[in-house]
C-alpha cells in the first residue's frame, strides 16, 4: 500500500486533465451534490461531512435510497486512491439500516478491504450526528485503463 503521503488522488492524465462533472463528488457540475472527501490518515479513512436538502427526498423528512446509494459508491470509489488507479463499480450492496434524515449533519466513512489484482474490494457507512449507522455498504471495483477507457470523451 502506498505511504499515507501519496493518497490525495490519482496521478494520470486523463483525471488530472478533466473537468469533474460527477454528480456526487463533481466541482463543474452546478446540478450535482459537490460532496468533498477528506482522507483521515490517523483512521486510514476517507470521511466526508454534509446535509441533504429537500431535493433529495425520498419517504417524508428522509433521503431518497437512490442517492444514499450514490453517497455510499462515491465513498467507496474515494478508496481506490489509495491505490492510485481508477477503478469502475462493479457492484455494491447496500443494507439500509435507519431513514436517513434531511437537513441533519451526517457523515459518510469509507475504506478498503481488500485488494486482488483490478479487483479492489470497499465498504464505506452513513453515520448520523449521535454516531449511529444508518446505512452501510461493501462494494467491488474494477480497476481500468482511464486514458484508454475515456480518451475519446477527454476535454480538448
Amino acid at each position: 500500500m502506498p505511504k499515507k503521503s501519496q493518497a490525495r488522488g490519482h496521478d494520470t492524465r486523463y483525471v488530472r486533465l478533466q473537468k469533474n462533472y460527477c454528480f456526487a463528488c463533481g466541482k463543474n457540475n452546478p446540478e450535482g451534490m459537490r460532496l468533498k472527501f477528506t482522507f483521515d490518515e490517523v483512521r486510514d479513512c476517507f470521511v466526508c461531512r454534509f446535509r441533504l436538502g429537500k431535493r433529495y427526498t425520498g419517504p417524508p423528512g428522509h433521503c431518497h435510497g437512490g442517492i444514499i446509494a450514490t453517497i455510499l459508491d462515491e465513498a467507496m470509489g474515494k478508496v481506490n486512491k489509495l491505490r492510485h488507479v481508477v477503478a469502475l463499480t462493479s457492484q455494491i450492496a447496500v443494507n439500509y439500516l435507519k431513514p436517513v434524515p434531511l437537513n441533519k449533519p451526517l457523515r459518510v466513512e469509507s475504506r478498503e478491504v481488500r485488494v486482488r489484482g483490478r479487483q479492489h474490494i470497499n465498504m464505506a457507512e452513513i453515520f448520523d450526528q449521535k454516531g449511529e449507522v444508518l446505512a452501510r455498504s461493501r462494494g467491488t471495483f474494477i480497476a481500468v485503463d482511464a486514458e484508454r477507457m475515456f480518451a475519446k470523451y477527454a476535454d480538448k
